[in-house]
């Protein structure tokens, strides 16, 4: 399986650079994943394909100000660091530019020494893991010194930081947004939740693997970095009883899929857990969890293209975003979203 064979062509002026003025105000392409037949709809629409006793699963993951721009302290020189994962004790994993400059010791100053990273590993890939050096509560200071981690297709500033977080995002941990969750209003999950649908979160604090393309030939072949993800009793308990009652599962993003089919493969049920994920999705992979995922549009040969060809076929998904091109969707992390399934 190549990793060209999920390639296409992409104006760069459907590149969405900033978020609509209103999050559910974006279109949706409902696209069924058994014949390939493609609808074009509103996000607000979305409630009609939910039905009663159906379970929504979100991703509660919360953004954290990651980007990081500061000194090194011995030659003044400017560096980025990129805080990808918390591995406890104020060390953390982190993408450093230019990373060539960062040796074990070195040490990185932001916001003249309010905060302060001390290199103690380096590993591959522009990858360093850090000690943090501070005084007082380290997310308030990265609401101080840091910005949002916007991905690098993205070249217009954010004017509000909550734009790039859902409405629901509590727990604070990820390098990136799980942009599906992005379209949701507070006012349509109250819709969603009065007319019988449950509202069920997970947590996958997403890392690397968002921002690292697949450069290898064979699909088979790459790597997926790991991202820690956790599930409460009381949340499996609810999808296990819509799996007993053959209510649906609609995944709301890719990365609650992962998670929710992580623990399928572990358990063979849903269960209350936590760990690290390096899952990787791709055609040939047996669902287990989900029965439709909304999605947004994904980067070319990106793994994330590769999960949702894996849910529905490959010609489908590559034609339905042919059509999205034709009809002017906006693609990536603020563009319009796609809903996956058995719909007619």
């Amino acid at each position: 399986m190549k990793t060209e064979d999920f390639d296409f062509e992409l104006p760069e002026r459907l590149i969405a650079q900033t978020p609509l003025e209103k999050r559910d105000a974006s279109k949706l392409l409902v696209l069924n994943r058994n014949t390939g037949e493609v609808k074009h709809k509103v996000f607000t629409d979305i409630i009609d394909y939910l039905n009663k006793d159906d379970v929504l699963v979100l991703n509660d993951t919360k953004v954290i100000p990651a980007r990081l721009i500061g000194h090194k302290e011995e030659t003044d020189a400017v560096i980025e660091l990129l805080l990808l994962k918390d591995l406890g004790d104020n060390t953390w994993e982190c993408l450093s530019k230019p990373a060539k400059r960062i040796k074990e010791d070195t040490i990185v100053s932001f916001g003249n020494g309010l905060l302060k990273a001390q290199c103690t590993m380096c590993k591959d890939d522009g990858i360093r893991q850090y000690k943090l050096i501070y005084d007082g509560i380290l997310y308030e200071i990265l609401d101080k010194l840091g910005e949002m981690p916007l991905p690098p297709y993205i070249h217009e500033k954010l004017k509000e930081k909550d734009r790039y977080q859902t409405v629901y995002a509590k727990n604070i941990g990820s390098a990136a947004a799980p942009t599906a969750g992005l379209h949701f209003t507070n006012e349509l999950l109250e819709k969603i939740k009065i007319k019988g649908i449950k509202i069920a979160f997970v947590t996958l604090h997403v890392g690397l693997g968002t921002f690292r393309p697949v450069v290898v030939e064979d699909v088979r072949t790459h790597h997926m970095h790991s991202e820690y993800y956790q599930m409460s009793k009381e949340v499996a308990d609810i999808l296990n009883s819509a799996k007993k009652n053959n209510s649906k599962i609609i995944s709301v993003g890719t990365t609650s899929t992962r998670t929710l089919e992580t623990i399928m493969q572990l358990y063979g049920k849903f269960q209350e857990c936590s760990g690290n994920t390096e899952i990787f999705i791709y055609p040939g992979f047996k669902f287990q969890a989900i029965d439709a995922l909304i999605t947004n549009f994904h980067l070319p040969k990106s793994t994330l293209v590769m999960l949702v060809s894996a849910f529905s076929k490959k010609e489908f998904i590559l034609n339905a975003y042919s059509e999205a091109i034709k009809n002017n969707y906006r693609f990536f992390s603020f563009g319009d979203a796609m809903l996956i399934g058995d719909y007619e």
